[in-house]
């Protein structure tokens, strides 16, 4: 689609990187506001996105050479290849470490990180799509199927665009959780989005 936005002295600057950082930047934004109406220093929350980010993706990459073994070889290190249920473990281990240093509420924190979880995961699924990284839908013949010639993983048939279905669903998903954050607590907030997003990746 568009895997690179455009280049700077010959380095290209790739649309999946750069949707990642947008979308690390929104949810440290997103977790220091929350984190400033509960009275929590908001400079730990930049912490706890950055580290989260950091060992997010660590884990999602060992996740993805663990589920691709059978065809291991040490280029797959330097693929594009990640898993995001490996990056949410990894996330949230490296969140509940700082947490406990940090000598916060868990189940305060953990609430606060449902929406800018949420929105992080939409804006990076863009980010796919723009990449054309291979996690397409099904061939279809509907209007809005399209094709990814030019994609990191080319496709020349029309496809579902399921990374544009999965971001609005995060987004619709988003929105739910910050109603709910007025009537739940905390950790019913983010157990909501465990099983909200769980759910939307099954569809």
């Amino acid at each position: 689609m568009w895997p690179v936005l455009f280049s700077v002295f010959g380095i290209q600057i790739q649309s999946y990187g750069v949707s990642k950082a947008l979308a690390a930047l929104v949810a440290a934004w997103l977790l220091g506001r929350a984190f400033r109406r509960l009275g929590f220093p908001v400079e730990q929350a930049h912490s706890l996105v950055l580290w989260a980010a950091v060992w997010g993706f660590v884990a999602a990459k060992v996740y993805f050479l663990i589920d691709n073994r059978a065809q291991f070889s040490w280029h797959l290190l330097g693929s594009s290849g990640f898993v995001w249920y490996g990056g949410l473990i990894g996330g949230i281990l490296t969140v509940v470490v700082l947490t406990r240093r940090y000598r916060l509420p868990l189940a305060s924190v953990a609430g606060a990180t449902a929406l800018p979880l949420s929105v992080a995961y939409g804006i990076g699924r863009i980010g796919c799509f723009l990449a054309g990284d291979g996690t397409y839908g099904t061939p279809t013949d509907l209007p809005w199927g399209m094709a990814f010639p030019d994609g990191v993983v080319p496709v020349t048939v029309p496809v579902h665009p399921a990374q544009l279905y999965e971001a609005a669903g995060a987004f619709a998903i988003a929105a739910v959780l910050w109603l709910l954050a007025r009537r739940w607590l905390p950790l019913s907030v983010f157990g909501g989005y465990l099983a909200l997003s769980g759910a939307a990746r099954l569809l």
